[in-house]
């Protein structure tokens, strides 16, 4: 991958047309013509998902669900895990993503993964509850992000965690421990990244510390590639479900 391919990919997010009367039909007219060079761009793009995903606590036997988990490639960072689990679901919207991603994992043998085209904001695994929910750079698509967070929250086991990487501003007032940015980041990112229905929320966070035990919070800025000097906040988040 070099120019050439992080050319076509600013294509995609910067010039081409999104279309689609749906939301399914969006991701797809925005992902279809990148899907190929996805993961070497994203890796500059998205950052602390390595981190992030080390740091979520995973036993032998857990159920994982990566939702709106894309190409698979988050399953990389944790690739000694894999084996362990009982079973993996990485759950997206976008069949062009997931091509990608169920190459990956025939690639890597991982018989115990399984790639599921559905609305994670409804999908319910065969196994009912899971121990292991995680979100990478994906609440920020999802239009009823909300939904999607108490989703999760119903198919977490008691005691089960949930851990989130994605882009953030704070609220105009934010309360402690979340960071306070100036008005220029709470502005301009929002603006830009929603040409790609990438929609940064002041509320993500709040809500996240509201309905999950906080058990880490890291929060960070990081550069975008081509974009000089201004840098994006993001969050890393882990929670657990309060016993019931």
């Amino acid at each position: 991958m070099g120019l050439a391919s992080d050319l076509k990919i600013i294509y995609h997010m910067a010039v081409h047309p999104i279309r689609g009367g749906s939301h399914k039909e969006r991701l797809e007219s925005f992902y279809s013509g990148q899907a190929s060079g996805y993961d070497d761009f994203r890796k500059r793009l998205l950052k602390g998902r390595e981190q992030l995903y080390r740091s979520v606590p995973m036993a032998k036997g857990d159920v994982w669900l990566d939702l709106g988990g894309g190409t698979g490639s988050n399953l990389e960072y944790v690739k000694g895990r894999i084996p362990g689990l009982g079973k993996v679901y990485v759950v997206d919207l976008s069949t062009s993503l997931l091509k990608v991603a169920r190459e990956r994992f025939a690639r890597n043998r991982w018989s115990n993964v399984e790639g599921v085209e559905a609305d994670v904001t409804v999908w319910v695994p065969p196994e009912k509850q899971v121990d292991v929910v995680t979100f990478s750079y994906s609440l920020t698509m999802i239009p009823d992000w909300f939904a999607a967070i108490d989703h999760a929250l119903r198919l977490l086991k008691p005691g089960g965690h949930i851990g989130v990487v994605d882009f953030t501003v704070s609220r105009k007032h934010a309360s402690a421990p979340n960071r306070q940015h100036p008005w220029f980041t709470r502005t301009f990112w929002p603006a830009w990244f929603a040409m790609d229905n990438v929609f940064p929320n002041p509320d993500h966070l709040p809500y996240l510390q509201r309905r999950f035990e906080r058990e880490s919070l890291i929060e960070r800025i990081g550069s975008v590639p081509y974009i000089p000097l201004i840098k994006m906040p993001y969050y890393q988040f882990v929670g657990r479900k309060r016993a019931e």
